[in-house]
C-alpha cells in the first residue's frame, strides 16, 4: 500500500481487549520494521508515552485508551506489514493458550488460580496496583516494569515483610526460580550457588563465569536497582538472603551489587553474620564480578579456570579516547571504574529505553554509537546472550564493527547452554576485528591497556 506517485503511506489502527508485554510487542515492532517496503513501525500498548512516540512521528491517532493495543505502520507496503502483523499476534494468541482457554482479567483473578509467583511487565505506572494484588494473595512477585516510583517500592516491600512474601523489583529484569529463567536469563546449568542481585547484568556476569567454570546455580533472586539504597533499606535482599539460607540446595551465596547506601550497606552485613551459608558480597567497587566469582569458586574448594578469550586482529591504530557503549548497568560502572578514565553511557538506562526496546533486544543506538566512533578510539561494550535478548546480536553489530574506526572490545556474557551460540558468536566478533573476553573486567583492563 503506498500513496499516489510512490509517496509511503500512513496504516494506523486500534485493537480493543489485546494485550501483549511490551518486551514482546518491542520485538513485533524491530521485525516489522525489517521488512521491505515499511518505513515505521510501531505495535505497542496505548499508553501515553507511546501515544506521544506515534505523533510525535506525525501519525494522526484516534482516542484512545492505555489498554488498547496501537498500530502505526509507514511505508510504501505498509498494508502486508499489517497482513504480517495478524500473523504474528495469532502466534502469540496461540502460545499463550489463549484460543483455548479465556486468560483472567486482572491479577487478583488470575491469583486464585494454581500459582507460584506473579510476574508484573505493564507499564510502570500501572505495576503499583498489580504488584499489590499479588503480595495481597500471598505470592511473591517479580516486577519487570521500570519507572515506579520510590514510595511505591517502599510500600510493596513493606507490606511484603507482612505477608511474607518476597517482591523482585521494581525494574528485576532477572531472575532463576529452580532452573525456570524469567526475563533477561542465561542458560545455567543448576548446582549449589545462589544470588541474590540489585544489578540483572551483575547477575549474569558472575552466573555465567561459574558456568563456564562447571559451578552450576540452585535460583537467582532479583531485587531491583534501587533495593539496596538509603530509601529501600534493603527489604527484599535481607528476605532473598534468608530463603537462600533455608533452601538446602544453595551451598553459598553471592551477593551482586552496585555500591550500596553505607548504612543499608552495615545491616545487610549483620544480617549476613547470622546466616548458616556462607556470602561472597561483590559490591562494584570493592570488587570486580569476575573476582567475586572466583572468590566463590575458591570457596567451594573448585579450581578457577582461565576465563575464555578470543584475540582480535583488526589492524588499527588505537591510543585515543576510550568510549564504553554498554546495554547493562553494572557492568558499564565495572568497565568505568577499572578503566580508570574514557566516557561511559549505560544505553540500558532508563533515559534511553523509554519508549523502545533496551539495547540487549534492539542494537539500534548502539550502532549509532559505532559508526560515530573515529580513528585511534578504543570501544569497549557488553553483549549479553540468554532468553529474553536478541537472538543473534552479531548479525548487526559485527558488521558495525568491521566498519567502525575504532579498535573494539566485546564483553560477551553468556554460556555454552545459551541459544545464541557462545562460541560462534565470539567467532563473529572476532572475525569483524574485535578481541573477546568472557570476563566484563579482564574486558576493561585490556581496553585500558590499548590506551
Amino acid at each position: 500500500m503506498s500513496g499516489p506517485g510512490g509517496v509511503p503511506s500512513d496504516v494506523v489502527s486500534l485493537r480493543r481487549g489485546v494485550y501483549h508485554d511490551s518486551v514482546t510487542l518491542m520485538r513485533v515492532s524491530r521485525q516489522l520494521s525489517g521488512l521491505p517496503g515499511v518505513d515505521v513501525a510501531i505495535v505497542a500498548m496505548a499508553t501515553e508515552l507511546n501515544l506521544a512516540l506515534a505523533r510525535d512521528l506525525g501519525f494522526a491517532l484516534p482516542e484512545a485508551e492505555p489498554g488498547d493495543l496501537l498500530v502505526a505502520l509507514r511505508g510504501h507496503d505498509a498494508g502486508t506489514a499489517m497482513a504480517e502483523l495478524d500473523d504474528h499476534l495469532t502466534r502469540l494468541s496461540r502460545s499463550t493458550g489463549e484460543a483455548a482457554d479465556q486468560p483472567p482479567l486482572t491479577t487478583r483473578s488470575a491469583a486464585r488460580r494454581p500459582a507460584d509467583l506473579v510476574l508484573v511487565s505493564v507499564p510502570g505506572e500501572h505495576a503499583f496496583c498489580e504488584a499489590m494484588d499479588a503480595i495481597q494473595a500471598g505470592l511473591p512477585v517479580m516486577i519487570f516494569s521500570d519507572g515506579v516510583p520510590v514510595a511505591q517500592e517502599v510500600l510493596l516491600k513493606t507490606l511484603a515483610d507482612e505477608r511474607d512474601v518476597l517482591v523482585m523489583g521494581p525494574d528485576c529484569g532477572t531472575a532463576m526460580i529452580a532452573g525456570a529463567g524469567l526475563g533477561f536469563a542465561n542458560v545455567l546449568r543448576p548446582g549449589p550457588v545462589g544470588v541474590v542481585a540489585a544489578s540483572g547484568t551483575g547477575a549474569q556476569q558472575v552466573t555465567s563465569l561459574l558456568d563456564l567454570a562447571g559451578t552450576g546455580v540452585s535460583h537467582v533472586l532479583g531485587v531491583g536497582g534501587r533495593d539496596l539504597s538509603a530509601e529501600v533499606g534493603g527489604r527484599s535482599t535481607v528476605r532473598a538472603l534468608r530463603m537462600l539460607d533455608d533452601d538446602p540446595a544453595t551451598a553459598l551465596i553471592v551477593l551482586v551489587s552496585k555500591p550500596p547506601a553505607p548504612e543499608v550497606a552495615r545491616h545487610v552485613r549483620e544480617v549476613v553474620e547470622t546466616l548458616r551459608t556462607p556470602v561472597v558480597s561483590a559490591f562494584v567497587g570493592e570488587k570486580d564480578l569476575t573476582e567475586a566469582a572466583e572468590e566463590a569458586l575458591r570457596t567451594l574448594g573448585r579450581s578457577v579456570p582461565a576465563w575464555p578469550a578470543w584475540p582480535g586482529w583488526s589492524g588499527k591504530k588505537a591510543g585515543g579516547r576510550l568510549r564504553g557503549v554498554y546495554s547493562g548497568g553494572t557492568l558499564c560502572s565495572e568497565a568505568a571504574l577499572i578503566a580508570g578514565r574514557g566516557e561511559f553511557v549505560d544505553y540500558g538506562d532508563d533515559a534511553y529505553t523509554r519508549g523502545r526496546a533496551h539495547p540487549m533486544i534492539d542494537p539500534t543506538l548502539r550502532l549509532e554509537a559505532l559508526a560515530a566512533t573515529e580513528p585511534g578510539d578504543v570501544v569497549l561494550m557488553d553483549v549479553v546472550l540468554g532468553h529474553g535478548a536478541d537472538p543473534d546480536p552479531a548479525a548487526s553489530l559485527a558488521h558495525a564493527i568491521s566498519r567502525a574506526p575504532a579498535t573494539v572490545v566485546v564483553a560477551l556474557i553468556g554460556t555454552e547452554g545459551d541459544p545464541q551460540d557462545l562460541h560462534r558468536q565470539a567467532a563473529a566478533f572476532r572475525e569483524a576485528g574485535a578481541t573477546v573476553f568472557t570476563s566484563n573486567a579482564e574486558a576493561a583492563r585490556h581496553a585500558r591497556s590499548l590506551l
